[in-house]
């Protein structure tokens, strides 16, 4: 079993890599870290560049944690692409991270999140960022 967490370059996502590392420490298993863009914007602030990979890798190898990295290059719809990795990686819980949103924004979820916690076949654990 694994634990799988969508990754993004932002305070957000380190947050959600955080929560992810202590689920896979707790449970005693491998953590497989996802990032991807969709396939439908030139340039995408959620894709890492390999240098923000590679320190993700070492940093959570350093921490004695079991890790893969997973930069999904042709990707479509972000839920369907973690659900489908936790899928195939038998994931016992996908961690993913919720933004803060305005009241008004409270009553519709972001559509990715909602997909995951709706659609996956395992528990989902939502990060909010550290301070908000």
């Amino acid at each position: 079993m694994t634990v799988l967490v969508g990754y993004v370059p932002t305070p957000l996502g380190e947050a959600t890599l955080r929560a992810g590392v202590e689920e896979a420490r707790r449970r005693a298993e491998r953590l497989v870290v996802v990032n991807m863009s969709r396939d439908d914007v030139l340039v995408d602030a959620h894709r890492a560049g390999p240098d923000d990979l590679d320190r993700v890798e070492r940093d959570v190898a350093e921490l004695g944690v079991d890790v893969e990295v997973v930069r999904i290059e042709e990707g479509g719809d972000p839920a369907d692409a973690l659900i489908h990795a936790a899928h195939e990686r038998a994931a016992s819980v996908i961690v993913i991270g919720l933004r803060h949103r305005s009241p008004v924004g409270k009553l519709i979820m972001g559509s990715t999140a909602q997909r995951i916690l709706l659609d996956a076949r395992c528990p989902v654990l939502a990060v909010k960022e550290d301070g908000g």
